[in-house]
């Protein structure tokens, strides 16, 4: 009987050691990111031009899936409520503060496959690059993504394409390039 309560103690102290070491960890990511938020949302957005429902999974470095980041307002998975306005987009995730990203802000939409603890089929989720707003630094832009899961099929692609018709520097109006300029003045 002795070994028995010995192997539950021992069973114990190793899952307590596990859930202070993420918990220390976390600790340390909250810390690290509290210069880093979305934008709050403006008073009178309007109507949305598009609505979905899906789970948010994860705010992580532009093109690098696996780090997550602990942004206020995005730092935990959940039930979310995207809204697509002409201004931006506002993000409503269950138990989070809602959180917006202006149109100006946001360098496009496409899809993924996986994001930390997050693997679908392929191009199964909606990444969201855009500029987070730092306090520690807002001189240099930090760019990074929201990976999305839409509920119901055909939304992923309807998300993707809302969102890069109103981001700030979408393809059809980017400015030419010098050597562009240069060949329509030879024109």
């Amino acid at each position: 009987m002795t070994e028995w309560w010995v192997g539950v103690l021992a069973a114990v102290a190793v899952v307590a050691v596990i859930g202070l070491l993420m918990l220390r960890s976390w600790r340390r990511r909250a810390v690290r990111d509290e210069s880093l938020g979305a934008y709050a949302p403006p008073a009178d957005l309007g109507a949305p031009v598009l609505e979905v429902e899906a789970l948010y999974v994860a705010t992580t470095p532009e093109a690098e899936p696996l780090e997550r980041l602990a942004v206020d307002g995005l730092a935990f998975r959940g039930a979310a409520h995207v809204e697509v306005h002409p201004t931006g987009v506002l993000l409503r995730i269950a138990g989070e503060v809602p959180s917006y990203v202006p149109a100006d802000r946001i360098a496009g939409a496409g899809t993924a496959t996986y994001a930390i603890d997050r693997g679908v089929e392929p191009e199964g989720l909606v990444a969201l690059t855009w500029i987070v707003d730092d306090r520690s630094d807002p001189e240099v832009p930090t760019r990074v993504d929201s990976y999305l899961r839409c509920r119901y099929p055909g939304d992923s692609a309807r998300l993707v394409a809302a969102v890069n018709e109103i981001a700030a520097t979408p393809a059809a109006s980017r400015p030419p390039a010098d050597n562009e300029e240069s060949e329509a003045s030879d024109d």
